[in-house]
């Protein structure tokens, strides 16, 4: 029975090309993300918190753990998209004592813009069958745990 210390590490030829293959695909998403972002006169983190808000209201805690930053930069954030008219702050329906930051009409149209602007996430997987996205889909997740 396998311990976790047991854990392959691989350091292959293949495994490496596969690590520097993703390492430039996500590369190639940020730098578009970010030419996307910027098309609207937004920032990188201005951009992603509007997506996530389009999604669904959130409070500023969890919105600081999706985006792996701290609060107060949440808050910022929010001020100046709130400030543009792309978010509303409400109160949280569940608990009137809590926030929940919100995507505006607006901010929903600004953050479809955003996502139907990212040709790179979405024309090379469309050069994939079914099956191969599905393969890939399910690596990833495996990858992820």
């Amino acid at each position: 029975m396998a311990t976790p210390d047991a854990t392959p590490h691989r350091s292959d030829a293949l495994t490496l090309e596969v690590v520097e293959l993703i390492g430039s695909v996500v590369a190639r998403y940020h730098e578009e993300y970010e030419e996307a972002a910027a098309g609207h006169a937004l920032t990188g983190a201005q951009a992603k918190l509007l997506s996530l808000l389009s999604l669904e209201p959130l409070p500023m805690r969890k919105l600081a753990q999706r985006l792996k930053c701290e609060p107060s930069n949440v808050t910022g954030i929010v001020d100046r998209l709130e400030a543009r008219g792309l978010v509303e702050r409400r109160p949280d329906p569940a608990d009137r004592r809590v926030k929940l930051a919100a995507a505006t009409a607006e901010g929903r149209r600004v953050a479809r813009s955003l996502r139907e602007s990212l040709r790179f996430a979405r024309e090379p997987l469309a050069g994939l069958s079914e099956g191969e996205r599905v393969a890939l889909r399910d690596a990833l997740r495996r990858m992820l745990g």
